[in-house]
Order: C-alpha cells, then sequence, then structure tokens
C-alpha cells in the first residue's frame, strides 16, 4: 500500500510538470492593484502615523471593523482630524519622548479605529469609551464629541487618554508579564463585571484606585498605571486620602509594583511619564488641530 501511495504522487508530480507552461498563466493579478484615491487627510496620516509607527488610522465606517451588537455612529471627519493630532501629541510622542521611537515601534498596536459614538453596553449599563483586540488594534470611541473637551483636560483625559494609556499597558504587560504578586494584594476583592455596581469611593477604600481595577488583576494594574500618569500628584494624594490608611496602603503597594515592572522591563520612569504626558495635555490649547 506504502509503495501504491508513493507512486500516486509521483505521477501527480510527473503531470504536473509536463502541464506547467508559463504561457498559460493569466498575466493579471488576482489582486486590485489599483491605487487607492487618498483625500488630504489619509495623506497626513500616511506621513504622520504610516510611515514613522506602522500604524493604520481607520475612521471611515466599515462594519466588519466594529461590534455590531452595539448602535454606534460613524466618525466625522472634522473630529477624526483633531482627535489624530492629540493622540499623537499626547500619548505617542509621550513615549518617543520617554522610550524612544524604536521602543513604540515595535510594541504599538498596529490599528487605531475611531468611532464617533460611545458604545452602550446594557449588560453592565456601562459605557464604553475604548477597547483594545489582542495587542494589535485600539478601539476609540465618543469620536464626535472631542470639541467638547478640548479646553477641559480632565475630560479629555476620561475619555480618551486614560482609555489610550490603559490598553497600551495590556500591550506591555502581555509581552513581559508583571510581578504575580500585584494580585495578591487584594486577591480577594475581584468580582468580575460586578465591578459596575460599585462606586469609585467604595473601590478606594479596598484598595482600587478605580471600579473598574475591581474587574481582574489585569484591569487593576493597567487601571493603576493609567490613573496615575493621566492625573497630577494633587489629585493622586485626593484619591488616597479617601481610600483611607487600608485603602492607601494596598493601592501604595500595587503602585510600587507597577512602578518597578515599567523600569525594570521597560526601562520607563513612571514619574518623568507622568510629567510628559500631562505637560502635552496642557500644550494641547496651543496646537493647530484643523490645518493639514
Amino acid at each position: 500500500m506504502k509503495k501504491y501511495i508513493g507512486y500516486l504522487l509521483l505521477a501527480g508530480l510527473t503531470l504536473t510538470t509536463v502541464s506547467c507552461n508559463d504561457d498559460d498563466l493569466d498575466s493579471n493579478s488576482i489582486f486590485n492593484t489599483t491605487p487607492p484615491v487618498r483625500n488630504e487627510f489619509d495623506n497626513w496620516l500616511l506621513t504622520n502615523y504610516v510611515a514613522p509607527y506602522n500604524i493604520e488610522v481607520k475612521y471611515k465606517w466599515e462594519d466588519i471593523e466594529s461590534n455590531l451588537t452595539y448602535d454606534l455612529v460613524p466618525a466625522g471627519m472634522k473630529e477624526s482630524i483633531k482627535l489624530a493630532k492629540v493622540v499623537k501629541y499626547v500619548w505617542l510622542e509621550s513615549y518617543d519622548e520617554v522610550a524612544g521611537i524604536e521602543f513604540l515601534r515595535t510594541y504599538v498596536p498596529k490599528q487605531i479605529l475611531m468611532i464617533g459614538s460611545a458604545a452602550y453596553d446594557a449588560d453592565t449599563q456601562t459605557v464604553m469609551l475604548g477597547t483594545a483586540e489582542g495587542g494589535m488594534k485600539v478601539i476609540l470611541y465618543n469620536v464626535n464629541n472631542i470639541d467638547n473637551y478640548l479646553n477641559d483636560p480632565e475630560q479629555l483625559n476620561a475619555s480618551y487618554f486614560h482609555v489610550m494609556h490603559h490598553e497600551f499597558t495590556h500591550v506591555l504587560h502581555q509581552t513581559k508579564p508583571y510581578d504575580p504578586d500585584f494580585e495578591k494584594i487584594t486577591e480577594s476583592d475581584y468580582i468580575g463585571s460586578q465591578w459596575a455596581e460599585t462606586a469609585d469611593t467604595t473601590a478606594n477604600k479596598k484598595g482600587f484606585v478605580t471600579a473598574y481595577a475591581m474587574d481582574q488583576p489585569d484591569e487593576d494594574f493597567a487601571e493603576t498605571i493609567s490613573c496615575y500618569i493621566t492625573n497630577d500628584q494633587t489629585w493622586w494624594d485626593h484619591l488616597l486620602k479617601g481610600a483611607g490608611e487600608k485603602g492607601a496602603s494596598l493601592i501604595t503597594q500595587k503602585f510600587e509594583i507597577a512602578k518597578t515592572y515599567l523600569r525594570d522591563s521597560w526601562n520607563i520612569d513612571i514619574n518623568q511619564l507622568r510629567a510628559t504626558v500631562l505637560r502635552r495635555c496642557n500644550e494641547i490649547p496651543e496646537l493647530d488641530l484643523e490645518t493639514l
């Protein structure tokens, strides 16, 4: 039987060799090689996202790219331009400044998808402002409201920057795991989706920077870093004071592990990163967000 099968394969190879002829090949490609029509914003994205970072920014509506369980609205062109400029200046270039562009090119998600509206989760009765998929794609929602937030750094943090730094932290710890002692600090208080029923002040007293951090350890870790680098020391001190002695102690233990992780795993000083992020955030009113 083994010889019979061998002969069949050999015969097949012989027939294939005889029948192949370059003259029989179709000169037309099966792929669409027509260059896409790009507008001025598309060309700006090529220069400012694709060339330096190898990041594709999608702002034009494509059903297949979003979660069809939500009722979503496409992002507006003008709003997408503004957010693209803000994201580059406050997120990407902050890491450029602190860790170098090669670090960002290597680890940054390769696609950013912009959605005009927020995504409402009926199960948890919460609003999603951003998600990350496998470290390769970040979805930013609520793009069409950016004009309402440009003069309010706190709201910009809540709507965009906190989300971006949170999701990028997931990319980093999925690449290099953090110290498992982190999750042992409040091991018995992770409650999954029930976090949505918990107030932030209650979560603080239990040793979490936000209620969402109570979902599970990875979210806790990302929230700890994101909250710290997108808020100043006055905000952080107020958080610790409100958490009480026990809650503040637990949060501080987690923060020290996160701080050490960024330093030892990525050679990033978390205080330098925070100073850079906050400075660039405060400089947004000076930026030209409309001219390409």
